[in-house]
């Protein structure tokens, strides 16, 4: 068996290739593709920590025109490694305080209660389209300063910038272009910024200092572009993937939405969280580029080799996990504490408090707002993406407390 991430087959479902390769091959190659990859919790958390052997200088896409020692540029953080990746995260941090996180949750609950309020009165809506995908933008947009007007714009170029065609080995065209068009928006937003500053992300990273050292254009337009790529487009998925999992197990549906009393159970919503993470995590596959080589399993992926942590796979590890299979709310905490969806070492993802506190915001509001919920599964259509997994389209009812 083949581990072969451009393949449509493998994107709708990856699961039963990674539990093969977790049994049988753990360090694979796929020698068409010359791509190693690990699949056992194990050896990809120990990866992650690992810098000086798995390299995120190349990036952390496989696609060529993506892979190679400028992948800083649009990556940002995810494209470098210490020290100068410690440098930026530093000053990056700098804008990106969790003070500056948590001042948005009066903001982040009124776009709730806004798109769920136009929802609500419709009863039959795409999730993705009327809420999931566009509650992430606008929190994004806003700590960015990106105006009202150009949200539905710069989602829409995100969204091209991730699609992938079957078969097509590298960034299409469109995505190519997208990305263009999304760093020539920024660098305007930038150089706005530069003559008149405001209170928003942009003009905290242009203005943050650590030593005497601070962001050139370069690196505040990259991390800006990783942050409508990454940010965006991860918590829309887990949103999707938060209530598409959940309607697909009614006892559990019936404990988040009947609850004590029939009123809903918002105690819940942290696990559900935290389990659909695990279960079907956005962020898939991670890439490294490898410093030395890498013996396993009685096989060596040479220095100089591409190789992809499957965090998707890491999630689902029998080893790890009882029942990985299984989607349950009810998991063991210290269990769900062990997921790898967010990544680990010095590339933990920034965002991360950001995302789970969107998606509890959003999720919490949902349980208190609505009987019940349905999603159309068969209707329901992912998006095509060799890193991130999720919907682009998912049918849904719902029905008013």
């Amino acid at each position: 068996m083949k581990l072969d991430p451009y393949d449509y087959a493998f994107q709708d479902d990856p699961y039963p290739v990674y539990a093969a390769l977790r049994e049988h091959d753990p360090l694979h190659h796929n020698p068409d593709l010359d791509l190693w990859a690990l699949v056992r919790h194990e050896d990809i958390a120990a990866a992650l920590k690992s810098d000086a052997t798995y390299s995120n200088s190349w990036g952390v896409a496989i696609e060529e025109s993506a892979w190679g020692p400028d992948a800083h540029k649009v990556m940002s953080i995810l494209g470098m490694d210490p020290p100068r990746q410690n440098r930026l995260r530093a000053l990056v941090s700098r804008g990106f305080t969790p003070r500056r996180v948590q001042d948005l949750m009066p903001r982040i609950q009124a776009l709730t209660d806004r798109y769920l309020g136009e929802c609500l009165e419709r009863g039959s809506i795409d999730w993705i389209a009327d809420f999931a995908g566009k509650l992430p933008m606008d929190v994004i947009s806003e700590m960015m300063g990106v105006p009202e007007e150009d949200r539905a714009e710069v989602r829409r170029q995100a969204d091209i910038v991730v699609h992938r065609e079957d078969g097509v080995y590298d960034v299409p065209p469109a995505g190519a272009e997208a990305s263009l068009w999304l760093v020539a928006y920024y660098q305007q937003m930038v150089d706005q910024r530069r003559r008149q500053p405001s209170d928003d992300l942009t003009s905290a990273l242009i203005a943050a200092e650590l030593d005497g050292e601070r962001l050139t254009d370069e690196d505040v337009i990259a991390f800006l572009f990783l942050m409508v790529v990454a940010g965006n487009e991860t918590t829309t998925k887990l949103l999707g993937h938060a209530v598409y999992h959940l309607t697909r197990h009614p006892a559990q549906l019936e404990q988040v939405f009947g609850g004590p009393g029939g009123q809903g159970n918002t105690g819940l919503v942290a696990s559900w969280i935290e389990e659909t993470l695990r279960f079907d995590t956005s962020s898939q596959l991670l890439a490294r580029y490898l410093l030395h080589d890498v013996e396993l399993y009685g096989r060596v992926a040479p220095a100089g080799s591409k190789l992809l942590l499957c965090l998707g796979s890491a999630n689902r590890d029998e080893r790890v996990f009882t029942r990985p299979a299984e989607y349950d709310i009810d998991r063991d905490p210290d269990e769900l504490a062990q997921l790898l969806s967010f990544g680990g070492g010095r590339h933990f993802c920034l965002g991360a408090n950001l995302a789970r506190l969107e998606a509890r915001i959003a999720l919490t509001a949902l349980v208190e707002r609505t009987r019940t919920i349905s999603v159309d599964h068969d209707a329901s259509r992912r998006v095509h993406s060799v890193n991130v997994r999720g919907f682009a389209v998912e049918p849904m009812t719902l029905e008013v407390r």
